[in-house]
């Protein structure tokens, strides 16, 4: 067991299956006796075992990234009983998963303990992740405080301004940002906020909303007021011009650059090949594949998946096959948005499992949303053993199923017939705190509440489980 957590050349995900086995023996006293929760199973876990990997302390939080409370159970576990000490690095990952489910006071616990502890000092990163799950979760104010607090940890500076900003724009809180930044609410930061790189966060912002108006207009006013637009701004601009359905202006914008004298680097290509592909054919997109090549300018891993989506809308399979190819002899390696390429165009159950093979194979982990896509394909297609095929696969590497992959095995089990087995891991789901879906064949469904029965809210609905 200890060789293959501390084992160097195993694919990381392989290093989590000792650990996982421990947390996936038990459902009960996940939180927060952790030590005594692995004492009741074994007096020695994990025997001699003082030097845990970090590397697989990060992959085995990751793996929990569903299920906060055995990651934080596994966190405090591997400090108190291997004798880990926690990074900044660690204390980050665990930070994000709380921060995902909301755990704010958890995430503050934390910080404190991070300021204690002269190995895991908060940092940028840090914050920078305060600053999204406040956001992601709406909580703007909370956000803005965040970064007034800054000054008790030395960093309210430039950086954090910019992951504010950044974090306000990704999560579609816009306007908040342009308020902030351009509205007179920041005179007391003591720094300029009228640079090229904010206006580009805003730029991009606008873009996350898909208000298109409002990209030109701020494309527009950039220029008057006399700001530098630079590769970057051109960037984003031409994908604004790829979403809103306007490709042949993304060309056009390819060519003004060129007339400039720009130099385009690899996001911008990655731009420019997917709205000529889109806009002109895919083997004009190809054709600028290869200008990049020729230029100097090396394709990273979003080049060669922008080409195989390109020929997979195409039908062309073969070639895309091809490209998957070409990527691992040049030594770029697919990451899992390769592979989701593939499985959204594949039509056939034993060419996605056997590809799906060849992508754990690789090192490649699958994400959550990974197994949810494929199980619902399965499901549609009306196979039952590919997407317990797929179920067992994501057990076996260590992740704990979330909301949408129990769901998508219900439905896939409804649809076959098999409604006992589907009730148990709906009450299976129900019972790890997962939101299920309201299901008739399963005796669930939405009740209308009496009017009279509510007085502050009579039109308010509720979820009644009515299990026959």
């Amino acid at each position: 067991m200890v060789s293959l957590i501390t084992g160097k050349r195993l694919r990381p995900f392989a290093l989590l299956l000792p650990i996982h086995r421990l947390f996936s023996s038990t459902s009960h006293s996940i939180f927060p006796n952790a030590t005594s929760h692995f004492d009741s199973q074994s007096s020695n876990p994990l025997p001699n075992q003082p030097n845990v990997d970090r590397e697989t302390v990060r992959e085995t939080l990751s793996c929990y990234s569903d299920d906060w409370k055995r990651a934080f159970e596994f966190f405090n576990w591997v400090e108190t009983d291997c004798n880990f000490t926690h990074t900044t690095e660690t204390f980050n990952k665990m930070l994000d998963i709380l921060g995902k489910y909301f755990e704010f006071n958890l995430s503050w616990d934390l910080i404190r303990r991070m300021k204690n502890n002269p190995y895991s000092t908060p940092d940028h990163t840090t914050f920078r992740i305060m600053f999204k799950r406040y956001i992601n979760a709406h909580l703007v104010n909370e956000a803005i405080t965040t970064f007034h607090r800054l000054e008790e940890f030395d960093l309210k500076d430039e950086i954090s301004f910019c992951n504010l900003v950044d974090s306000l724009c990704e999560y579609k809180h816009v306007v908040e940002a342009h308020e902030l930044c351009f509205l007179g609410k920041n005179k007391e930061l003591g720094f300029n906020v009228n640079d090229t790189k904010i206006h580009n966060m805003i730029l991009r912002g606008w873009f996350k909303m898909g208000w298109w108006s409002k990209c030109r207009e701020f494309w527009e006013e950039m220029d008057k007021k006399g700001v530098k637009k630079d590769l970057h701004s051109y960037s984003i601009y031409m994908d604004i011009m790829c979403k809103s359905g306007k490709p042949w202006k993304a060309v056009k914008l390819y060519k003004e650059m060129k007339k400039k004298g720009m130099k385009l680097d690899v996001v911008a290509y990655n731009t420019v090949i997917n709205a000529i592909g889109v806009s002109d054919g895919v083997d004009f997109g190809v054709g600028v594949f290869r200008e990049m090549r020729d230029l100097g300018c090396k394709p990273n891993v979003v080049t060669y998946n922008t080409v195989i989506k390109l020929l997979l809308e195409n039908g062309r399979v073969r070639q895309a096959y091809s490209v998957l190819n070409q990527m691992l002899k040049n030594d770029i390696a697919p990451d899992v948005i390769t592979y989701h390429c593939f499985f959204g165009s594949l039509g056939k159950p034993r060419e996605i499992l056997k590809l799906f093979d060849l992508m754990v194979a690789n090192g490649v982990q699958p994400r959550m949303d990974t197994y949810v896509m494929l199980m619902r394909k399965f499901g549609r297609w009306g196979f039952l053993r590919p997407v317990f095929m797929v179920w067992k696969k994501m057990e076996e590497l260590g992740s704990s199923p979330n909301e949408f992959a129990y769901n998508a095995l219900i439905d896939a089990l409804i649809q076959k017939g098999m409604l006992d087995m589907a009730r148990k891991y709906d009450e299976e789901m129900l019972a790890k705190g997962l939101s299920s879906k309201p299901r008739e064949e399963l005796g669930t469904k939405l009740v209308q509440e009496e009017p009279h029965t509510c007085k502050e809210e009579p039109h308010s609905c509720k979820l009644a489980m009515l299990i026959h």
